[in-house]
């Protein structure tokens, strides 16, 4: 029996069509919170863990039927395990690379739309099933004069309904992640303008070509070459790298060493960006890498980026610093610019605050504090993981009256958690290498 998702045939591209879908999945979920409580009046000792269960998998499916936005947005969640209950991790988590593709013919119309021509017409072969579908588009494999290409086409209706969908899916966002409507609201600008960022495919072109370029230097790296006169708004033509999945390569079980050297590759790829170009490659989920021979890290996708503001940058990146931890006056100002605390605070608040995150501060800061580090020390990461829990239970920090954080931060705690969630699966240790300023 094929483990292969079943593929589409048709997809929701109206906000009517969409909204309909949106509201008969809210009314599934009610339907298992009904029954949940039903049961628990019979056992008030039952847990949560079917409820959690049921209603991942009716989200799931109803957020892989329409794509875009509103599956990223799992896609993204199921990225922090502080984020979602077990269950909602491990389904969204197949949004990743492993999404129901959609069917072929709606493939076709968009070359058509693109280019007035059919897949056939444009290259030599091409693969009439999905090699790989995620969100936003799905990867199909082609040949030309003897070259091979990973082609990816957008879904339809994706750009169109990034702003609805992102209103739809704030019910599902309140209550999965734990945040109140002001801490939501806060951020949602950020997202939908990465979101809009991600739908527009000649951008991605220029930014892949642009910080490849820039990160050619660095050992153990390897990147696609794009190819902008076979590329649209809604197509990318780029090269095929072979390579496995981290998944699959570390079922191989590789060596030590081969970990640590992906693991460099890795850690000096995400410094160079974000110290030295101030733009960063801000989807740092295993689907966007493959491994290949000789332990070289390819990485294939740049639909994300996150452009650094010059002020963000100088705040941000001075709080992880020893020293700065140790300058009260600094780090009062440090927070305020940061968003971490503001004049509206009571002194409770404050203090409540800055203690908070003088802890998350000097917690994911360690690895900069050491010429190496060992991403394989599992009390390190039980350690975030613990804060980040006991943190978002906490009435103080639930019930705050503004959001706590510049939304810049947004995207680059994401890509930091991603970036040493992806070191840990590796079990490597690395050489942090650090901007010259930081010591």
């Amino acid at each position: 029996m094929s483990n292969q998702p079943q593929e589409q045939n048709h997809i929701p591209t109206s906000k009517v069509q969409r909204a309909s879908k949106f509201i008969g999945t809210g009314a599934k979920v009610g339907g298992n919170y009904i029954k949940h409580y039903a049961k628990k009046m019979v056992n008030p000792s039952l847990s949560k863990d079917e409820l959690h269960a049921n209603n991942a998998e009716d989200i799931y499916t109803s957020l892989s039927e329409l794509k875009g936005s509103a599956l990223k947005v799992a896609q993204m969640m199921s990225m922090d395990k502080n984020v979602l209950p077990g269950a909602y991790q491990d389904k969204f988590m197949m949004a990743q690379y492993s999404a129901p593709p959609l069917s072929y013919p709606l493939m076709v119309r968009n070359f058509q739309k693109s280019f007035g021509k059919t897949p056939e017409a444009m290259f030599d072969t091409f693969t009439t099933s999905a090699v790989n579908a995620a969100s936003i588009g799905q990867v199909h494999r082609a040949t030309k004069s003897g070259k091979t290409f990973a082609v990816k086409v957008q879904y339809p209706g994706v750009a169109d309904s990034v702003s609805s969908d992102l209103k739809m899916v704030r019910p599902f966002a309140y209550r999965l992640l734990n945040m109140n409507a002001r801490e939501l609201d806060h951020y949602m600008e950020e997202v939908e303008g990465k979101l809009l960022e991600e739908t527009d495919y000649k951008l991605e072109v220029r930014r892949s070509q642009e910080i490849s370029g820039a990160c050619s230097h660095i050992p153990n790296l390897n990147f696609p070459q794009y190819y902008p006169e076979l590329s649209s708004e809604k197509i990318i033509t780029m090269d095929w790298l072979e390579g496995a999945h981290l998944k699959e390569w570390l079922k191989t079980n590789p060596s030590q060493e081969a970990r640590n050297t992906i693991g460099q590759a890795l850690w000096e790829f995400y410094h160079h960006q974000v110290h030295n170009l101030k733009k960063v490659h801000a989807d740092p989920h295993p689907g966007n890498f493959i491994i290949q021979e000789n332990n070289t890290l390819g990485v294939i996708d740049f639909g994300c980026v996150k452009v650094i503001p010059e002020d963000f940058y100088q705040g941000y990146f001075s709080l992880l610093r020893k020293d700065v931890l140790l300058d009260e006056a600094a780090l009062n100002q440090l927070f305020l610019d940061q968003e971490f605390i503001s004049d509206q605070d009571t002194p409770a608040e404050q203090v409540y605050f800055k203690t908070v995150f003088k802890e998350m501060i000097s917690l994911l800061g360690k690895p900069f504090h050491t010429s190496e580090f060992d991403f394989a020390d599992d009390a390190y990461f039980n350690q975030l993981y613990a804060l980040g829990e006991r943190v978002s239970k906490d009435k103080m920090f639930r019930n705050s009256r503004q959001a706590r954080g510049s939304r810049h931060g947004l995207f680059i705690n994401r890509t930091y958690f991603g970036l040493y969630s992806l070191l840990n699966q590796l079990r490597a240790k690395v050489q942090t290498t650090k901007p010259a300023w930081f010591n």
